[in-house]
């Protein structure tokens, strides 16, 4: 029997595996696919909510650890794996934003460098946006990871620790349960035992426990992704630079040259299928922010799923009902952005450590009750 065993290999579950396996754990993590090709594969890679100071204290807290750890993170990462994942701190560029104010009280009280700047400036960073910007925010410290990368260097990490496996192309179909305690999980290759057992499976993190009659509220939302590869421009810059957001929609680069396009926002049950009209509107928000791609290659258009829960606060912490089952699901569009912080709490947590950050706005017995009482009022 394993010290714990975790559902999921997307990068909330992979860094919950690493950060157990560290601190001694053994570890079995199960992983339908291959680990880091669901939703951790399909983000952008801000390492930053959004519009940071439009979220909850839960997700600032958790999200103002995460930031710090990165850096740190992805060096580590590369000189263990070889595989670096592109963790690049240039600088967010925010457009259009209507709610300045609160922005500064948000910076002010948290200590981070926040600054209103004009076009001149923003074209010094960024010559080739569109014309006719005439202000804009500017947050220097903001970074960026790529993804894809940064799962690609989590699994091969896990592949060298004596104390995880990896059960990849394993599908879980249920969770064992005797006399209100966890047991193990059954899977499309028969059972196994666990005392402890971690539900880091993003949107269908609730399908599994609905099984059990547990309505946890974490539902999928579709979101579309578009990438264009460029060249570079005059005297060898790239295109894009930092991270560029307007309208609630952003340009992220990537070392290579390449520049994602995201993301929309659609309530589509388990559909992932990339859409014509989805299609349309990221390369005309893309050329709109930044015309130039007009003659640059669409390389990809994909869609992911994100796990949302009730105000975007995730569900961190053991089930009340059951005794030994942990969730860390529902980051909704944070999911990597969160994931150290996330992975350390629930750590804190399973080796009764003191936590780092305080658990109870997390607690599933807490959000649970009051999330589902208000979704079905």
């Amino acid at each position: 029997m394993q010290d714990v065993l975790i559902i999921g290999g997307g990068v909330i579950g992979m860094m919950t595996a690493l950060q157990l396996a560290e601190a001694g754990c053994s570890v079995t993590l199960v992983e339908r696919r291959r680990c880091g090709e669901e939703a951790s594969w399909a983000g952008g890679g801000i390492v930053s909510p959004l519009y940071p100071w439009r979220y909850s204290e839960p997700v600032s807290n958790l999200s103002r650890y995460a930031e710090q750890e990165y850096p740190q993170l992805a060096t580590r990462l590369f000189e263990e794996t070889g595989i670096d994942p592109e963790y690049r701190q240039k600088g967010l560029l925010y457009l259009g934003v209507n709610d300045g104010d609160m922005a500064f009280n948000w910076a002010r009280r948290l200590g981070k460098p926040l600054e209103a700047v004009s076009g001149s400036f923003i074209y010094t960073k960024e010559p080739w946006l569109a014309e006719g910007i005439e202000s804009g925010l500017w947050m220097p410290t903001l970074g960026s990871i790529r993804n894809p990368r940064l799962c690609q260097a989590l699994r091969a990490r896990l592949m060298t620790l004596p104390r995880v496996t990896l059960e990849e192309g394993l599908t879980v179909e249920g969770l064992c349960v005797q006399q209100g305690r966890v047991t193990g999980i059954e899977t499309s290759c028969g059972r196994i035992a666990a005392g402890q057992v971690v539900l880091c499976g993003g949107a269908w993190s609730g399908v599994l426990l609905d099984r059990l009659g547990i309505a946890l509220p974490v539902r999928p939302v579709k979101g579309q992704m578009m990438l264009f590869r460029t060249q570079p421009m005059a005297e060898g810059r790239q295109l894009l630079e930092r991270v560029v957001l307007a309208d609630g929609r952003y340009l992220i680069p990537r070392g290579d040259g390449r520049v994602l396009i995201g993301s929309t926002l659609e309530e589509a049950d388990f559909d992932k299928t990339p859409t014509v009209d989805a299609y349309e509107s990221l390369r005309q928000s893309a050329l709109a922010m930044l015309p130039a791609l007009a003659g640059c290659p669409i390389e990809h258009h994909w869609a992911g799923l994100r796990p949302a829960a009730p105000n975007g606060v995730p569900f961190i912490g053991e089930l009340p009902e059951i005794k030994g089952l942990f969730v860390n699901a529902g980051h909704y569009r944070n999911g990597l952005v969160l994931a150290p912080a996330s992975a350390r709490l629930l750590a804190d947590q399973l080796l009764m450590r003191t936590p780092l950050i305080d658990p109870a706005p997390y607690r599933p017995a807490y959000q649970y009750r009051s999330g589902w009482e208000q979704s079905t009022a």
